[in-house]
């Protein structure tokens, strides 16, 4: 495999890669080279998303915590410390290739909860469309045990899955899955394509990188971030990342584990929301709001002829004729006591409306499937 046919690809960065773990400073002529393999895939056409570990690792030396465990007060400290550091390393790196980037923390709340998740999606979409690259990495400073991920493994692969992204790389200190803990047994097998992640396959994922100094995530955590991505139609590639320009070997054929997908990231998420979800109420649209949906447009609220339910910005609705036919399905960018103030008015009539603007659909294209 190869990235060629790659149009959206998220990159995972851990901790270990960017951090030097004895003195916890920043391994510059590493990132540089990475810097160099994104820019080289920019001039490519292909969308790139970051994520990263690392600011609690450049924390850790900033306030004098280098060499000893860390109670959850202090990591939150660290992360608050050594995310500055962190944002402008990146930008620092991708400036000098004239590309923008934009920091985005997230918790686990922000990928779980439907409306979050899509102002989440919006913002992300926003700064990928404008080019920027988004660096990505989880909001420690605010997180606690119970609402955290914990690992950027998955949320790496939410991010992909919230993206449609069709590539996930995941950049380790291993170059791929094993039968067995390499680092432990000698005949452990490399295993370079992997098509149907199996309760065998996932009991391989014990301890691979016990032994990393920096880091949270293991093998464990990249074997349930592969079922995310696989799952939402995005492949995905664990591959040892240590050495400089990781992405370019892996496009000359660095050894990895490749996870096949299951389906392609826009149709996952298609039978996703026509399927998974249940509606929370119901639009019943006019001809002419009927015929834009039939070819491919968003539904604005000028083709809304009533509405029923109870529903919440990012809740699944149906969408009627006046037959009462359903047509589709689709995510809902307004709360229904919104919508309602909106039926058959015009998009440029929102904001006046409302006082703000979400968008100028009721269901955005993107979040509507036709049945």
């Amino acid at each position: 495999m190869s990235l060629t046919d790659s149009k959206r690809i998220v990159v995972k960065i851990g901790s270990a890669l960017l951090v030097n773990p004895k003195d916890g400073t920043l391994r510059h002529p590493w990132l540089a080279s990475l810097a160099k393999d994104v820019a080289t895939l920019k001039q490519q056409s292909k969308d790139i998303i970051i994520v990263s570990s690392g600011a609690i690792a450049l924390g850790r030396a900033r306030l004098n915590l280098l060499g000893r465990n860390l109670s959850l007060a202090e990591k939150q400290a660290c992360a608050a410390a050594g995310q500055s550091l962190l944002t402008r390393a990146y930008e620092d790196v991708l400036d000098s290739h004239n590309i923008t980037t934009a920091q985005a923390l997230l918790t686990l709340n922000d990928t779980e909860d439907r409306r979050r998740w899509l102002n989440a999606r919006s913002t992300l979409e926003t700064l990928v469309t404008l080019g920027a690259i988004p660096i990505i990495n989880e909001n420690d400073t605010v997180a606690t045990d119970e609402i955290r991920y914990g690992d950027n493994d998955r949320l790496a692969a939410r991010a992909a899955q919230m993206l449609a992204a069709d590539t996930l790389i995941l950049l380790s200190d291993i170059d791929g899955l094993y039968s067995a803990d390499p680092r432990k047994d000698n005949t452990a097998q490399h295993i370079p394509v992997i098509s149907n992640i199996t309760d065998d396959i996932m009991a391989m994922g014990g301890g691979v990188n016990a032994q990393a100094s920096v880091g949270s995530g293991g093998m464990a955590t990249k074997l349930a971030a592969a079922k995310i991505a696989t799952k939402a139609g995005c492949r995905m590639c664990i591959m040892d990342g240590r050495d400089e320009s990781p992405l370019t070997r892996l496009t000359e054929g660095e050894t990895c584990t490749w996870f096949e997908p299951l389906d392609n990231p826009k149709k996952a998420r298609q039978q996703w929301i026509a399927g998974t979800l249940k509606p929370s109420g119901t639009l019943t649209i006019d001809a002419g709001a009927a015929k834009a949906l039939m070819n491919g447009k968003s539904l604005l609220a000028a083709g809304v002829t009533k509405l029923s339910g109870s529903f919440r910005k990012g809740d699944a609705v149906c969408v009627e004729t006046h037959r009462g036919q359903e047509l589709a399905r689709g995510l809902a960018a307004y709360d229904a006591t919104e919508a309602v103030k909106l039926l058959g008015l015009n998009s440029g009539d929102i904001i006046k409306v409302l006082g703000y603007d979400n968008g100028a659909a009721l269901i955005h294209r993107d979040n509507l499937v036709m049945l």
